[in-house]
């Protein structure tokens, strides 16, 4: 059958980093898919990845029959529930990578140390070192927040292009936690231009009264991730913040070597 030799020949064929190209060809279309919202066609797989659709149909097929990718009553294709379990366990161990460079900020910086992804339109925390103050801040691994009130939030949108903010919002809508809660789009959007220009981002008493935190990005984290300190405004001062933030991009320049160099 020259259709089923053709396809193990196309599954033994070594790319050029001596990997196995047809499983490289199969993680960018998911990534790709991931890229474009989680559903594409076929015809558009093809014109970003630059691969034939014959090749493309054939991987496809095999994402399916796995339960990775699942096909559309429009026949286009979707990420498939079976890269829900994968993600979770990534979420987690990427957590425990983090937890040693969260105790150094804690060691460092004497606050409570965090690490979160952005999960769709909700901010996860994955990680969290304690401070060992006896006041501190505690929020549970595996909380779910919007991203409008939260440092690790303005962080990760940071990097997002302002429409894909704004559909965001308007998905998630913008309540407030408390009376300083940023709660209109263009505020936030000017929230997020000062971040950038800063190089990193604050909750100032928004999501928590009496509750500041300071947040930057982990650059080229595989998911966007950020770690953060939290602790009463009170410590947390604008004179800590000049401390506090060059350890922050620093441990997160480090934590980004690590997973760089752990293939993760």
């Amino acid at each position: 059958m020259p259709t089923s030799r053709a396809s193990t020949t196309d599954s033994a064929k070594s790319s050029a980093g001596g990997g196995v190209q047809s499983l490289e060809r199969a993680f960018d279309l998911l990534e790709r898919m991931a890229d474009a919202g989680g559903e594409v066609g076929l015809s558009e797989l093809s014109a970003t990845s630059g691969l034939p659709l014959p090749t493309i149909h054939r991987l496809m097929r095999t994402l399916v029959s796995c339960g990775y990718v699942r096909q559309q009553p429009n026949r286009r294709y979707a990420l498939g529930p079976r890269l829900i379990r994968l993600g979770e366990s990534a979420s987690r161990l990427l957590g425990t990578w983090a937890r040693p460079y969260l105790a150094r900020l804690v060691e460092e910086t004497g606050e409570t140390a965090n690490m979160a992804l952005l999960d769709g339109d909700e901010i996860v925390y994955v990680a969290q070192v304690p401070s060992k103050h006896s006041m501190r801040m505690f929020t549970e691994v595996g909380r779910r927040v919007l991203p409008h009130s939260t440092g690790v939030g303005k962080a990760l949108l940071a990097g997002v292009p302002d429409d894909e903010v704004r559909a965001l919002l308007s998905r998630t809508g913008m309540p407030a936690t408390t009376e300083k809660t940023i709660t209109t789009p263009d505020g936030f959007l000017a929230a997020l231009a000062d971040v950038r220009q800063a190089g990193f981002a604050v909750d100032d008493n928004e999501q928590e009264i009496g509750v500041r935190c300071l947040a930057v990005c982990v650059p080229d984290s595989p998911t966007a991730a950020a770690i953060s300190i939290s602790g009463p405004a009170g410590r947390v001062t604008e004179a800590a913040t000049e401390k506090i933030v060059p350890v922050l991009q620093q441990v997160a320049l480090e934590l980004s070597q690590a997973l760089a160099s752990s293939g993760a």
